[in-house]
């Protein structure tokens, strides 16, 4: 395919083509397989409907591979963060073996035959079974050659697995386009995630959700795809055996934390030096990245809308995008996802439902190192709570420029915002980037009619009508900020918060209006246009993207709230 037709936008950097990019199956070979097809032999002999669905005992995961495509498939867009992540040759995408390849066409299966994970989930507080890859499939673990970071590439879309249950395997066109965008766009931003490294249309491939609707697939890659799912179908299952063997692979490959001191046996509790055993250890390990998470969520506004226990990382990556949303009006009660009635998922929960979901985990692993609930509540949910709070009063103080942190600032500074954001329906993540753009000093020697004009400019213009006394009350936190600031310079202040607040957010409303003119118009540069912003959202402006301002603009009117369904 013509370099020319693919959505890309930068190509200086370098790294090995596919062939010599180093490749592994460590989670096939240290984890047990489908007893019914354990190996890659029995599973290429078996007919589709052999291979399930169906329930898998004792196994993490089966051999299976893609659903070969013969209608053409199109690479859409490729990621150049990702491709620099991975380690690959920034020509790669241009060579017909990567097509093929992140179509589900085949490559590789000398080295790695490809593979879906077993797993289980708590779904909106219920046990839901066995659950597993229902739509995605693993390829094959890569390290880049220079960094040593090991990455498990996968298709989401590429056909039926034995976890499929009573669905197609397919990934549409409009929801791949939203987790490719995304997953990238957080990556930029600082908030751990799976990536994406490209996106393929299937154009001979339908699947019926709400309509009719054309399939693609995404390539994307995590260092694990393991949940706390995982943990928890072993667990209802009472598969002890494997429940410390996949403990140890997580502890050993995933976490790294097999060098620390454990009891001498590996055994529930301590030693008598006071020594935390091992599982203990990594349990609280995964505590500690899910508490850094959700804290860099609440800070920038990002909700995941189904937080079940399949979709938390042991490694605390933003996983399984669905209807997720970045805030528009703030509102701590709003959920992206219009099947949540109860609003169990919504953002000022989401710090909650983690919390919920690694007890959950704890109770997997109980047998393991006696974590009893006296124990997750007086030791760990403090823990878990002290490092959410350190990390988001960090961040916010981050974003509004402060050079250090008070202890006062929670309830002096960032109660008082959010509860003006929330009443007068200030964008959330927009008010940040025009407060990094606004010299406050100067300001407060303007006169008042200036200073309410600077702060109407902080709100959406569509609610400037209907919020009364909006711009007076951001005006009276504008002057008690302006206190708080330790640096009375307006350059300095300005230029360092332009690197922690995006000028982009990739908007439910965005991503619809891209999902149309990909679909409906045909057109293909729209995404080499976003994935610019997606590389880098802290820029001013974007050469060549005519729609990067209106992009970066209040949310129209009657988009602003939008909720998605599960299957977005």
């Amino acid at each position: 395919m013509p370099r020319s037709s693919l959505a890309m936008s930068r190509s200086e950097s370098t790294g090995v083509t596919l062939q010599d990019l180093p490749k592994s199956n460590v989670f096939t070979t240290k984890l047990p397989p489908d007893a019914q097809f354990p190996t890659p032999e029995s599973s290429a002999g078996a007919t589709r409907s052999q291979l399930g669905p169906r329930m898998v005992k004792a196994a993490l995961y089966t051999y299976v591979r893609p659903d070969p495509v013969e209608d053409n498939p199109e690479l859409l867009a490729v990621s150049p963060l990702a491709l620099r992540s991975i380690g690959l040759a920034s020509t790669e995408p241009t060579k017909p073996e990567f097509l093929r390849l992140v179509s589900g066409n085949g490559g590789f299966e000398d080295i790695s035959y490809p593979w879906a994970q077993c797993y289980g989930g708590w779904q909106f507080g219920q046990w839901a079974g066995q659950l597993g890859d229902g739509r995605a499939i693993s390829l094959f673990e890569a390290t880049n050659p220079e960094t040593k970071i090991r990455y498990e590439l996968q298709l989401k879309g590429a056909g039926q697995t034995p976890y499929s249950r009573f669905a197609d395997g397919k990934a549409v066109l409009r929801s791949s386009i939203r987790e490719f965008i995304v997953s990238e766009y957080l990556y930029s931003i600082g908030i751990p995630s799976t990536r994406a490294l490209s996106l393929t249309l299937l154009p001979g491939n339908q699947a019926i959700r709400e309509n009719i609707e054309t399939c693609a697939i995404v390539c994307r890659f995590a260092e694990s795809w393991i949940r706390i799912g995982t943990f928890d179908l072993l667990r209802a299952r009472g598969d002890r055996k494997n429940l410390r063997l996949l403990s140890d692979y997580v502890r050993e490959e995933v976490l790294k934390t097999k060098e620390r001191v454990d009891g001498e046996d590996g055994s529930s509790g301590v030693r008598g030096d006071g020594v935390r055993n091992r599982y203990e250890d990594m349990y609280r390990e995964i505590v500690r990245r899910n508490a850094l998470t959700v804290a860099k969520w609440q800070a920038y506004g990002f909700m995941n809308g189904v937080l079940n226990t399949d979709n938390t990382s042991i490694m605390g990556l933003s996983l399984d995008f669905g209807p997720f949303s970045f805030m528009d009006s703030f509102n701590p009660k709003f959920t992206p996802n219009h099947d949540d009635h109860t609003l169990r998922y919504c953002y000022k929960n989401q710090p909650t439902i983690i919390w919920w979901n690694l007890v959950r985990l704890a109770e997997d692993l109980a047998e393991l190192f006696a974590a009893t609930p006296e124990m997750l509540d007086s030791e760990v949910g403090e823990e878990y709570k002290s490092i959410f709070l350190a990390e988001y009063k960090q961040l916010m103080a981050t974003r509004l420029g402060f050079t250090g942190l008070r202890e006062t600032d929670m309830d002096d500074v960032y109660s008082p915002l959010l509860d003006i954001l929330e009443d007068a329906h200030v964008d959330f993540g927009h008010f940040f980037r025009r407060l990094s753009e606004l010299p406050i000093f100067e300001l407060m020697e303007s006169d008042e009619e200036a200073q309410l004009t600077a702060a109407e400019g902080l709100m959406p213009k569509a609610v400037l009508t209907t919020v009364q006394k909006g711009p007076e009350k951001i005006l009276k936190w504008l002057k008690l900020y302006a206190e708080r600031l330790e640096e009375k310079e307006d350059a300095k202040r300005m230029e360092r918060m332009k690197k922690v607040n995006p000028k982009f957010i990739p908007k439910n409303w965005v991503l619809e209006e891209i999902i149309q003119r990909v679909e409906q118009k045909g057109e293909r540069g729209v995404l080499g246009d976003v994935i610019k912003l997606v590389e880098n959202p802290f820029a001013d402006r974007w050469e060549g993207v005519k729609d990067a301002e209106r992009w970066c603009g209040d949310v129209p009117k009657l988009e602003v709230g939008m909720q998605c369904s599960c299957s977005s």
